[in-house]
């Protein structure tokens, strides 16, 4: 990172900043989504820290995942079943992307990293997905989110920190202190410091089996999932159909509030174990992963 950056500020020098975008095919829809990096001189990070390297997915939302699918046309429309089919368009192109960015090789280099559909990086357990090159470390997420919630730090400013130091900082703040969350119960709308002590303290299997416990998915989910496979069904038709032949469909918005609204409440969670030793958290980016968290904490006794 230090050289990287070196070379490019030598380079550029003064207030000037380096942009570069390229294509990057998708594993598993074959989308083809821009990314776009920068390096920002320091006056710029002075002026608001970006971090020194910058990368960006996607020059909008929609390179990233559907708008809109095609739906039978004589049907009766069902959003539930709609929605599900817009998750399980994502799911594996959210988790090719962060693995391949964060294990290319075996190197580790990349000792975390996540994924949101938000301008910035913010607090783990509030994006959509997240990477950690150690298993074992899985509790960083937890409290990154709290140093940078509670100390309003920019995650990208503090990423790199050490599980030891989160751990010292966490423990340094006052006995009682909490910060608020997202996308939670309304018993779940905030976390201590005193759950995030007792997390990091928890063996790291015992952390991960609860979290893979908490992960299966809800009846709601489960009942919109048969509609979900016809839909499916009827989109794979129509891409192996010569055009203009196949079923009669018509394109059906997903963006909806019905739509979103359901994925924030009800889009599965998926813990996935890599043989690097590495695991992943993931869901759609509708959803934030603080849902599966605060169920696996509460599962192990562990909220105050």
């Amino acid at each position: 990172m230090d050289e990287a950056l070196a070379m490019v500020r030598a380079h550029f020098g003064g207030r000037n900043s380096a942009h570069v975008s390229s294509g990057v095919m998708l594993s598993d829809s074959e989308r083809v989504m821009v990314f776009s990096a920068a390096c920002y001189p320091e006056e710029s990070e002075r002026r608001r820290p970006f971090g020194p390297l910058s990368m960006a997915a996607g020059e909008r939302k929609w390179d990233f995942y559907p708008y809109e699918i095609a739906v039978g046309s004589y049907s009766p429309r069902f959003v539930e079943a709609e929605a599900a089919v817009a998750y399980h368009m994502v799911q594996g192109d959210i988790e090719d992307l962060l693995v391949r960015l964060c294990a290319p090789d075996a190197s580790g280099r990349v000792p975390t990293g996540a994924c949101t559909d938000k301008e910035d990086w913010i607090a783990p357990v509030e994006m959509c997905a997240t990477y950690n090159a150690n298993a074992g470390e899985l509790a960083r997420d937890l409290a990154l989110s709290w140093v940078s919630l509670h100390e309003k730090q920019s995650v990208s400013r503090i990423a790199r920190t050490s599980l030891e130091a989160l751990h010292a900082r966490v423990d340094a703040a006052p006995r009682g202190a909490r910060v608020p969350m997202k996308g939670g119960s309304e018993l779940t709308r905030s976390i201590s410091r005193e759950t995030v002590l007792k997390a990091l303290a928890t063996p790291p299997a015992t952390l991960i089996e609860a979290l893979e416990a908490a992960a299966v998915p809800d009846d709601a989910w489960r009942a919109a999932e048969p509609k979900a496979h016809e839909i499916m069904d009827l989109l794979r038709q129509l891409g192996e159909a010569p055009e203009g032949e196949g079923p009669p469909a018509f394109r059906a918005d997903i963006t909806t509030r019905g739509h979103t609204r359901f994925l924030e409440e009800h889009a599965p969670f998926h813990v996935r174990r890599l043989p690097s030793g590495g695991v992943v958290l993931a869901t759609h980016p509708s959803r934030t992963l603080w849902p599966l968290w605060s169920d696996a904490l509460f599962v192990l006794g562990l909220m105050s």
